[in-house]
């Protein structure tokens, strides 16, 4: 949320003290009077005009080491959020930048020849020269001295109060401190050149090229009635199969010119100290050292292809402003600042670091049906959803959902989809979640209700815990099993409860084995914290503890290995006498068959260690078998984790093959989770996080995936269906919060189809209930007394 920062009135702090020569020793207040600040971006002149403005006591300094008119790019983006920040903060630059924006709202999305467009986007644009004149002009107007084609002088930190740090990605501050900030710089696989065009494009423009050496793209849009960016990006090993090596900056902009002369209308391109370079993401630690504050690219990247640099740098500084003006000393205030800075900066760092994967990895959806390709490129970075869309452009987004099948007035998550013999009434999975609840293994009421509550929300499949195929195999004395036939008259129960009560919703069951990780307390008591007493020994690929106060498993023997899997299969076949519909064979998040997946945790020196061929062996003999014994008309899925989260683990890569394997052997779908492996993971948690994976998989083996992990809305279902990221979604603390989740998905979009059935009982509540009234009459009238 943007703050309203104002102009002091006469005669408020610091107004009384006049610029002078003298040197004092730097204050500590959170007002200070003497101001230095690096890079002369718009970031770093913003800062200096805001700051100059609310004191003009103040002596603020920018050095830049470039001329005034150096600028390298051409076209700059705002947002309206940004914009209005400025507004309010200072209605001069707001109204100068006014005069020279260029608006638009369509993106048009060409590939192979096809154009699609969407509109109701709202884009405002100038070229960066014209907004570094409209900064210098402000600056100067205000008293800042801007010091061009002069470095910044050593030891500035001494002889100011505040150091602002606005130079850049390649920082020389941030890196002369870097044990302080402790930057992080992340290299991406993408090479790009930023051009222009002596021409204004009608709209955003992303055109797709598929040339012999590999898929380049064009990001365009108009900056002046008569100029446009360009950028040309490509991946490396594109841009060295095409020779841009070799080329100079003339022979690349002929060559990018020629490649997408459709879009430039065969118009050449120019440069501006264009060069070809590899984006890098830049996260810091910390952000200030003493009284130095970084600021903009200094502080943080996020890619391009979100728009975002500008904006984040100029937000920076009115925050860096506000809080200045707010706390009562420095230290406070730049504290203050990375507080509120970081939160909102690691959010847009995940959507552009999305975005940038997107592009990476564009060859994987060319062969997207058309709507569908420019539907998951508008929604890449999972901002711009489906529901957004929607209200953006009603016509297109229709246009999509007719091409992806989807019946009039049917959202995408209540279209069906078909595993095997079984046929999902919409895609929303109640995912597998331990409720730790049983005893002696067994399922009781709580089972009964819990599943069956559920059952009756509306959910296309509700999945049943991890129901272990052994005593030993459980992870808590709490967890439920299918190792006896009283166990499967329990899940008998609760089966013929969903299949009466709930007809059209299918029940999974989940079936594992805890490995390494048995043996625990219940979550709620100690989450992989070992029982105090009780302890029962444990068995693993490897001998190896999921963690120094867990105990030390078994690696299993030969033998064992074989009455493991007479286990999963006995298990697998109460399982199927007990009517359900789906068997899901857990080998994820660290349990027994996931230790031997991840080389992590397979450290075997036998035929069932080493290469991931021998990793998969002792996994896929428990999958044969138990197909060997489930009905053949009815489903089977693998859960994986696509990734451990840690270095030497399980990769994006492995994955794919895994999930080939599976598949190869029967599997219907895998459903793609991630880490949980070992204690030392370090997950990119975030929303939707986990679903580039099932993505990846999806599009390059063609199997269904179930996609998982933070997906918490149904706006975030649709959006992920329709984009063909993933053909089922998988939902577990949305359906804690609300066990009727997909029903009331139903009714706040209107939705009555086949796609969700209200129970009888329920049909009265289909609709929100009423609230106050907050739609009383205004006054209209003030009598004087």
């Amino acid at each position: 949320m943007e703050r309203t920062v104002t102009a002091p009135t006469p005669g408020a702090r610091g107004t009384a003290r006049p610029a002078t020569d003298d040197r004092q020793p730097p204050s500590t207040l959170s007002h200070p009077l003497r101001v230095a600040i690096i890079g002369g971006g718009p970031g770093g002149l913003y800062a200096a005009a805001l700051l100059k403005r609310l004191d003009p006591a103040r002596e603020v300094t920018v050095w830049e080491r470039n001329a005034p008119d150096d600028t390298f790019g051409f076209g700059v983006v705002l947002s309206d959020e940004t914009l209005g920040g400025i507004e309010h903060a200072d209605p001069q630059v707001y109204e100068a930048l006014q005069q020279d924006f260029i608006r638009w709202d369509d993106i048009d999305i060409v590939r192979r020849g096809v154009r699609h467009t969407s509109g109701g986007h709202g884009f405002a644009a100038l070229g960066r020269k014209r907004l570094l004149e409209i900064l210098h002009s402000r600056c100067r107007d205000l008293g800042v001295d801007l010091r061009f084609r002069t470095e910044a002088p050593p030891g500035l930190a001494e002889t100011h109060d505040l150091v602002i740090a606005a130079d850049g990605i390649n920082s020389t501050t941030r890196e002369a401190h870097r044990q302080v900030f402790r930057p992080q710089v992340t290299t991406h696989r993408c090479r790009y050149i930023w051009l222009a065009a002596d021409f204004a494009f009608e709209a955003f423009r992303f055109e797709i090229a598929e040339t012999e050496h590999g898929v380049m793209q064009l990001h365009g849009y108009p900056y002046a009635p008569d100029a446009s960016t360009v950028i040309v990006e490509m991946r490396e090993e594109v841009w060295q199969a095409a020779g841009f090596a070799e080329l100079d900056i003339q022979g690349s902009l002929d060559r990018c010119a020629k490649i997408f002369t459709d879009a430039l209308g065969g118009r050449p391109l120019r440069s501006n100290n264009s060069a070809w370079t590899t984006f890098r993401t830049v996260v810091n630690a910390h952000w200030s050292h003493g009284n130095t504050v970084l600021l903009g690219d200094a502080a943080h990247t996020a890619h391009f292809s979100i728009g975002s640099g500008t904006k984040l740098a100029v937000e920076d500084a009115l925050a860096l402003a506000a809080c200045l003006e707010e706390q009562p000393d420095l230290p406070t205030a730049l504290q203050a600042y990375e507080d509120e800075r970081k939160p909102v900066v690691a959010s847009t760092q995940r959507a552009a670091r999305a975005s940038l994967e997107w592009f990476e990895d564009l060859a994987r959806y060319l062969d997207q049906p058309p709507r569908q390709f420019a539907f998951n490129l508008l929604t890449r970075s999972r901002r711009v959803t489906h529901d957004n869309l929607r209200l953006r452009d009603a016509r297109f987004t229709s246009a999509v959902e007719r091409e992806f099948g989807c019946p009039p007035g049917t959202p995408p998550m209540f279209t069906p989809f078909r595993l095997r013999g079984l046929t999902l009434r919409n895609r929303v999975v109640v995912s597998p979640m331990d409720m730790y609840s049983a005893t002696d293994g067994l399922p009781g009421d709580f089972h009964l209700v819990h599943l069956g509550a559920r059952a009756l929300g509306g959910a296309g499949l509700v999945m049943t815990e991890m129901v272990c195929v052994s005593e030993e195999g459980r992870i808590t004395p709490g967890c439920t099993g299918l190792y006896n036939g009283k166990q499967a008259e329990g899940w008998r129960r609760i089966t013929d409860f969903v299949h009466t009560q709930a007809p059209g919703t299918a029940i999974g069951v989940q079936l594992g084995h805890s490995g390494r990780k048995g043996s625990t307390r219940l979550m709620w008591e100690g989450m992989d914290e070992p029982l105090p007493d009780g302890n029962w020994p444990l068995v693993a690929a490897s001998a190896l503890p999921y963690k120094p106060v867990n105990q030390i498993p078994r690696e299993l023997t030969r033998a064992q290995l074989t009455d493991l899997r007479e286990q999963f299969t006995a298990a697998a076949w109460r399982a199927a006498r007990a009517g359900f519909d789906l068997l899901e064979l857990h080998c994820a998040h660290g349990y027994l068959l996931s230790g031997f997946l991840s080389p992590l945790t397979n450290h075997r020196t036998d035929a069932y260690g080493g290469t991931l061929a021998k990793r998969l062996r002792f996994p896929l003999e428990v999958f044969d078998a138990i197909r060997g014994v489930w009905p053949d008309e009815r489903p089977m899925t693998v859960r994986i984790s696509a990734t451990d989260w840690a270095e030497g683990g399980t990769t994006g890569e492995d994955a794919v093959e895994i999930a080939r394997a599976f598949a190869a052997h029967g599997a219907d779908a895998i459903d793609v989770s991630t880490g949980q492996v070992v204690a030392e993971e370090q997950p990119e948690f975030g929303r939707s996080y986990q679903t580039p994976f099932a993505d990846r998989i999806r599009h390059e083996t063609g199997i269904p995936v179930i996609a998982v992990g933070a997906i918490s809305s149904w706006d975030d279902v649709n959006s992920l269906i329709l984009a063909g990221r993933t053909d089922l979604c998988a939902l577990a603390r949305p359906h804690l919060y609300d066990p009727h989740w997909t029903l009331h998905a139903a009714a706040e979009q209107g939705y009555g189809g086949p796609g969700v059935v209200w129970p009888a009982p329920y049909r009265a509540g289909s609709r929100r209930p009423q609230t106050g009234r907050t739609d009383a009459p205004k006054p209209r009238l003030t009598l004087g007394t």
